[in-house]
């Protein structure tokens, strides 16, 4: 990361307001303490379900550590009609369209592929393949503005589009082919880049010689670079890159630099490419804990709001673990349920077959 490379930030590490000439918080102290819930619930989450992946409830999760400013900042600039496209590891976005925690452990235990009602929530399910989904994002952006619902300035119609992905996904050629086709048809997208400093073991240096948000004037799209670890400076640069795209101004890039404090995923070991020097840096950069000393030091936020949201992030947690166990196994035959649209005479004929062994009792 170029350290000389300018960035937004509204609220600094200590907790202090940054002034900042283009971009201004429109949160109110009742905003801001609803910001702080929701990062303090979602590191709970993530903390349970990284627990009961290693408990043997889960096949695998994402941790989001350390992310939690860039989800909540960016997920609570969405208009109800807006639509996001995420990656594994965006579960405070996930929150923020208002998904239940336990739907999203469905996924990562096997138990359905599409985890909650992606029309409802407006939200995409979980993309393993990186960078995929950018391209999905774009052309459901391309259908809105085909439909008429861009640049109406009608409220509540104009639609925007967002694709959340990390680092690691702008050297995939699926995220560079939306942008082609996102700033060439100008279509209502923003792309939300989280970069975390590694795509799994490789650090952005090896992939970038220049900051990532550079390579938005290259496509003919604005670029914006923004501290992720600051919900107010993340929400309000989302919040004007989705105005420009239902307006009819086209895409934007935002890259948040954020940084992934625990591993890729829990069969990841991070100690293996990267120092705790750099990590210890970057725990003094928690985004969760500079909300909190600047909503203190107003006196927004005090013992006695602690103490309830403590009892609010046990009670989440609790009810994750029971209902988590309680989730049922999957029959076998629902794998053909979704393939097709229509019938198919091959994916028939494998029903048949697995009908067939089942009776036998060969599977359980």
């Amino acid at each position: 990361m170029d350290q000389f490379e300018p960035l937004v930030q509204l609220l600094d590490s200590n907790g202090s307001i940054v002034e900042n000439s283009q971009y201004q918080s429109t949160l109110d102290d009742a905003a801001l303490l609803g910001f702080y819930r929701d990062m303090v619930l979602i590191r709970q989450l993530d903390v349970q379900a990284t627990a009961l992946q290693r408990q043997g409830e889960l096949g695998l999760w994402a941790p989001l550590l350390g992310q939690e400013a860039a989800q909540i900042g960016s997920g609570r600039a969405l208009e109800r009609q807006d639509y996001a496209f995420t990656t594994y590891r965006e579960h405070g976005v996930a929150w923020c369209r208002g998904v239940d925690p336990v739907d999203m452990l469905r996924f990562w235990r096997g138990t359905l592929h599409q985890s909650w009602d992606a029309n409802l929530h407006r939200l995409y399910g979980y993309q393993i393949i990186i960078g995929a989904h950018t391209l999905h994002a774009t052309g459901y952006a391309m259908g809105a503005q085909h439909a008429g619902r861009v640049g109406s300035g009608e409220a509540g119609r104009d639609q925007a589009v967002v694709a959340y992905f990390g680092d690691g996904a702008m050297s995939e050629g699926d995220v560079n082919e939306a942008f082609v086709f996102a700033a060439a048809y100008q279509a209502p997208v923003v792309f939300f880049c989280q970069n975390n400093q590694w795509a799994i073991s490789e650090p952005t240096q090896r992939q970038s010689r220049v900051p990532l948000v550079h390579r938005a004037a290259g496509f003919g799209m604005p670029g914006v670079r923004v501290d992720g670890n600051d919900v107010m400076a993340c929400h309000a640069v989302t919040v004007e890159a989705l105005n420009r795209a239902r307006s009819g101004q086209g895409p934007t890039l935002i890259e948040a630099v954020t940084y992934r404090m625990g591993a890729h995923t829990t069969s990841d070991d991070p100690t293996k490419y990267r120092s705790e020097d750099e990590v210890e840096v970057w725990r003094g950069r928690d985004p969760i804990n500079r909300l909190r000393v600047y909503l203190r030091a107003k006196g927004v936020l005090d013992d006695l709001q602690e103490s309830e949201l403590s009892r609010a992030a046990k009670s989440l947690a609790d009810r994750m673990r029971e209902e988590c166990r309680e989730l049922p196994d999957p029959q076998p035959l629902s794998m053909f349920d979704h393939v097709y649209v229509g019938s198919d005479p091959r994916l028939e004929e494998q029903r048949r077959e697995l009908t067939a062994i089942l009776s036998e009792g060969s599977v359980n």
